[in-house]
């Protein structure tokens, strides 16, 4: 599969496709002109390294977990890094939820005192400026 029709199915830019090249995260075969030939698979691959980098994974840390995608076999050192990894974005993830709670709680009292209803509650000083 050429690099466009890839960089179409996995909703990347073919730059960034390249650059991913570069990191050694994927790595097509080469066709006739030495041109890059993907696989159906690199199109799930490429998802894959898109979530890591959303997650916040910079591309060594992706580079280390992808082996184990390819063999299926975990290292001891492979398991110690996925968890990590996973225990980071936990932490990242509490921290999301506690900021969305909190911005719930905030608009919550906004339908409370909207504009109108704090208008009421002004000192006459403040009302008459308003």
């Amino acid at each position: 599969m050429r690099i466009g029709r890839v960089a179409e199915r996995a909703g990347v830019s073919v730059r960034a496709l390249r650059y991913y090249e570069e990191q050694g995260l994927v790595v097509p075969a080469r066709g006739a002109g030495d041109q890059r030939d993907y696989d159906e698979s690199d199109v799930e691959r490429v998802k894959f390294i898109q979530l890591l980098y959303a997650a916040g994974l910079p591309s060594k840390a992706i580079l280390h977990i992808l082996p184990f995608l390819d063999t299926l076999v975990a290292t001891p050192e492979m398991t110690r890094r996925l968890t990590e990894e996973r225990d980071r974005i936990q932490v990242r993830l509490d921290d999301l939820t506690r900021a969305r709670d909190r911005l719930d709680e905030l608009i919550g009292l906004a339908g409370r005192y909207t504009e109108s209803s704090t208008a009421e509650c002004r000192p006459p000083r403040e009302r008459a400026s308003a």
